[in-house]
């Protein structure tokens, strides 16, 4: 299956961007409700958890730390969440954001790679990236995100 790959320029300091990333504000405001939970080290694990299926602390998605460069690189593998797929430990994807100062911009590059052959989210995932940068975008730029009326 082919990577996924996205870039955007947000009107911010890497900081500001890095920020909306990884702190509980703007995770919540970008993954719909969930905070990053992780000590950040190469080698951790991660999880983003919030409300969903499984109440409260429903966790998403998540997978180890590959790499973590404070404004300017992240890289963690990535898995669906026990209550989406009985099958989830399988269903590893690589996920690299790199941030890089434009002007008094950011430009972010996104990479969603190594995806299984099959793998069940690929389609929706392909679709969903695009709505969340650029509502992350928006945080950024605005301290609002998008509205998509779901």
């Amino acid at each position: 299956m082919e990577e996924l790959r996205y870039t955007i320029y947000v009107n911010a300091s890497p900081e500001a961007v890095w920020k909306a990333f990884i702190e509980p504000e703007g995770t919540r405001a970008i993954f719909f409700g969930s905070v990053l939970e992780s000590d950040f080290k190469p080698g951790s694990e991660y999880r983003y958890v919030g409300p969903g299926t499984d109440g409260d602390r429903t966790v998403h998605v998540y997978g180890s730390i590959l790499e973590f460069e404070p404004h300017s690189r992240m890289s963690y593998t990535e898995h669906p969440g026990p209550s989406y797929r009985d099958n989830h430990a399988e269903l590893e994807t690589r996920i690299t954001m790199t941030l890089e100062p434009a002007g008094t911009a950011t430009k972010l590059t996104l990479v969603n790679d190594r995806w299984p052959e099959g793998h069940p989210s690929y389609e929706k995932t392909r679709e969903s990236w695009p709505m969340i940068l650029s509502s992350a975008k928006t945080f950024v730029e605005t301290g609002k995100t998008i509205d998509y009326g779901w």
